[in-house]
């Protein structure tokens, strides 16, 4: 059996340590597909487990890690075949199910999807769980009547991942993008992905008197929530809908029901773990054909897996820019 890597959460008798260790394939969970992990990525989620924040781990011990890319070894599934390469983003991991922190992984297949062609393992980790909810997000707003040529569609938490590459999609697509930052140092960064403006985060999160504002935005994709997430609510204009797929800037929403019954705005839940497999193959399709890979190069940084707790405090204190790949080797 050979000896891996990995990063592992523990609890007993109250008390949470996390670390690495060194794990053999036997003593991984159940699943269909055995997989050698190239890449993971850094994520929010990921941020709060490995800093043992509470609202993540639900089962222990735990490896994090919601995303993973790497080449399957041994497949009881006729779906993969030893030497495949493939790709796992949150469908639970990180959670109940043991994720991507580790050189090796053992996952059920319908996790489990096909490097879509053009992306290596580090671009598809580039996108990861952030970019797979961007163009979930936009597939849903196109799916409400979202179409080039009108009005800015805005994105919020801009420099963030999911932010990042929905600019770069919208822009490709043909959309006019504004996008909202508390970064003002970022905005070359933010027009380089294809934002036409860039506007201060604190426009949409202030408080207003008015339950409705005049019509700015054709749509929205929103990963921050709270007061900027009623901000956009009341900019919208008639018809438009915001694809909701975040909580940076907390989880209450204050608003009135005015947007909704007097303008017909939609607020689209989206979520990137309850997916069946084939609703992951289309959103990956999507990706792969969506996405510049130049834009989602030039949003990518490649850290070891060394650094992770590190790495996992910046994303916390909003000090990282677009998407971090993890080698989980390094």
């Amino acid at each position: 059996m050979d000896r891996f890597n990995a990063f592992l959460i523990r609890q007993a008798d109250g008390k949470f340590t996390a670390g690495f260790e060194e794990l053999t394939s036997a003593e991984l969970p159940a699943g269909e597909v055995l997989i050698r992990v190239a890449y993971s990525s850094l994520n929010y989620k990921d941020g709060l487990a490995v800093c043992l924040k509470p609202g993540v781990v639900r089962s222990y011990p735990m490896v994090p890690g919601i995303d993973l890319a790497g080449t399957v070894v041994e497949s009881a599934s006729a779906e993969f075949q030893p030497g495949d390469s493939v790709v796992v983003t949150g469908c639970g991991t990180s959670e109940t199910i043991w994720g991507g922190y580790a050189q090796m992984a053992r996952m059920k297949a319908e996790h489990v999807v096909a490097l879509p062609a053009g992306l290596t393992l580090a671009q598809a980790m580039g996108v990861g769980t952030a970019g797979f909810t961007a163009m979930q997000s936009v597939m849903a707003l196109e799916a409400h009547g979202l179409k080039p040529g009108g009005k800015p569609v805005v994105v919020t938490g801009a420099a963030g991942g999911v932010g990042s590459v929905a600019i770069a999609i919208l822009a490709k697509l043909g959309y006019k993008v504004a996008a909202s930052s508390g970064r003002s140092e970022l905005k070359p960064y933010l027009e380089s992905l294809g934002a036409a403006e860039v506007i201060d985060r604190a426009v949409l999160a202030a408080a207003s008197p008015k339950p409705m504002e005049s019509e700015k935005y054709s749509g929205a994709i929103d990963s921050v929530g709270g007061d900027t997430l009623a901000g956009v609510l009341r900019m919208l204009s008639a018809g438009a809908s915001v694809a909701a797929c975040g909580l940076a800037g907390g989880p209450k929403l204050a608003t009135t029901v005015f947007p909704f019954i007097l303008r017909g705005v939609n607020l689209l839940g989206i979520d990137s773990v309850h997916v069946d497999n084939a609703g992951r193959r289309a959103v990956w399709a999507r990706v792969a054909s969506g996405l510049p890979v130049a834009q989602l190069d030039a949003m990518m940084a490649v850290e070891p897996l060394s650094r992770i707790q590190e790495l996992g405090a910046s994303i916390l204190a909003g000090q990282t820019r677009g998407r971090v790949v993890i080698d989980v080797n390094a």
